[in-house]
């Protein structure tokens, strides 16, 4: 039989006598901005900060990453946590680590977004007086990058804590620049959709119009969409095809 340390007894010796307290140690936390687009406006789930630092601030869901936790099993922990969501595309973004981003100690934020479809978000009954769906302003053009604002439904400025702004502003070039290879886009829609609807969410992604003919053919020439062989139902207007992503291009 193998012994349960293999390691040879130097190693282990070693390690038996390491003193971790002879270097400082810097919190970990992950942040989650959960991304939605409703009504042709790209948004966020966002909570408001019931404790200092930052009371009164909104910020992305988030948390101090366990002793014995993997960052993706914190992120999902947070998810559930503070989102009530599971089983939704979720991706790492970034390491933020600025010495002075958190006034409380040294704490480097692994960063994730995850993209939700605006219905499962109401479903679960987001919106209180401490979480909502706020709207992303951006204030520049294509993937030039940069901070981005959170408004409210009144398109009121909503101050942000630590650089969460920072962090959704990544979000939104990290959408924008994976739109067209990666098929993020459509994690935000239903799992039946119109060509219509997927011109939107690209639209909203990417700040600007397309040419709907263009749009239509290179999608269907892309091999990503796949005909269902249905049509919208219960519509005020003609009905349109109904298309489902296909993972295997």
């Amino acid at each position: 039989m193998t012994p349960r340390d293999a390691r040879p007894a130097d190693e282990r010796s070693f390690l038996a006598s390491y003193d971790a307290s002879a270097f400082p140690h810097p919190s970990v936390a992950v942040d989650v901005a959960v991304v939605t687009i409703e009504d042709g406006e790209l948004k966020a789930l966002l909570v408001r900060r019931t404790e200092h630092p930052h009371r009164g601030r909104w910020s992305l869901p988030g948390g101090f990453v366990g002793m014995r936790e993997s960052l993706d099993a914190a992120a999902r922990r947070v998810l559930a946590g503070k989102g009530g969501l599971s089983k939704v595309y979720l991706e790492q973004l970034y390491t933020f680590g600025a010495p002075k981003r958190d006034p409380r100690t040294r704490v480097i934020s692994i960063a994730y977004y995850a993209l939700v479809h605006p219905g499962k978000l109401r479903d679960i009954g987001i919106e209180s007086d401490t979480s909502r769906l706020a709207t992303l302003q951006v204030p520049w053009a294509g993937e030039e990058g940069g901070r981005v604002h959170a408004v409210d439904e009144r398109g009121r400025k909503l101050p942000l804590a630590f650089d969460h702004a920072d962090m959704l502003g990544l979000v939104v070039l990290r959408l924008r620049g994976k739109l067209d290879y990666a098929g993020i886009g459509f994690e935000l829609l239903p799992r039946e959709f119109t060509l219509r609807q997927l011109q939107t969410v690209y639209e909203t992604i990417l700040d600007r119009s397309l040419n709907k003919d263009s749009f239509r053919r290179r999608m269907l020439a892309s091999g990503r969409v796949v005909p269902t062989g249905r049509q919208e139902a219960h519509v005020g207007h003609r009905p349109a095809a109904l298309y489902r992503f296909s993972r295997d291009v």
